[in-house]
């Protein structure tokens, strides 16, 4: 049986790299765009809140999630702004205490969650910039943060153990 590809079934196993490729559209470029215009662009959202004045669509993008943007659309469904949160300024405002919901709320979906030992919970990770460094929210198993700070993923200390030997 011979294989017959035509230029539709080409095109039908290129999208998911389209799609793939659709999120690193420049967001500060999107402003007074529709919602329908943003995910034709963007691709759907990772999480779509609601809020008091319109919503916000949370796109999470890169290895680990390297940068989070948020597009918030006003009462019209137009985009009024985008931000990038994976900053040091929104990691300050994590706090002992602060509740699990309210963490995903600022910093949006970790790029990497890991299960702690002895039922202790779970340690979400964002990794933020390009020179290996992430941010790490520690959460008790009553969903609060315990602890928060910066760190080095392990696939960066093994490189740098390689390069030293």
């Amino acid at each position: 049986m011979r294989l017959r590809f035509s230029y539709w079934s080409g095109l039908l196993l290129c999208l998911p790299l389209l799609h793939a490729c659709s999120g690193y559209v420049q967001p500060n470029t999107l402003t007074g765009m529709s919602r329908g215009e943003i995910v034709a662009r963007m691709g759907p959202p990772d999480m779509e809140r609601r809020l008091d004045s319109g919503s916000r669509l949370e796109y999470p993008f890169g290895p680990y999630g390297r940068q989070t943007w948020f597009v918030y659309l006003d009462d019209t469904g137009r985009t009024g702004r985008a931000e990038q949160v994976l900053t040091v300024q929104n990691f300050s405002r994590v706090n002992v205490g602060m509740a699990q919901d309210d963490v995903r709320e600022l910093l949006g979906r970790p790029g990497d969650v890991q299960v702690l030992g002895r039922d202790r919970g779970v340690v979400w990770s964002y990794r933020y910039s390009a020179n290996c460094e992430w941010f790490q929210v520690e959460l008790t198993l009553e969903r609060q943060v315990r602890s928060a700070g910066y760190g080095e993923p392990p696939e960066c200390i093994k490189g740098a153990e390689k390069s030293s030997q």
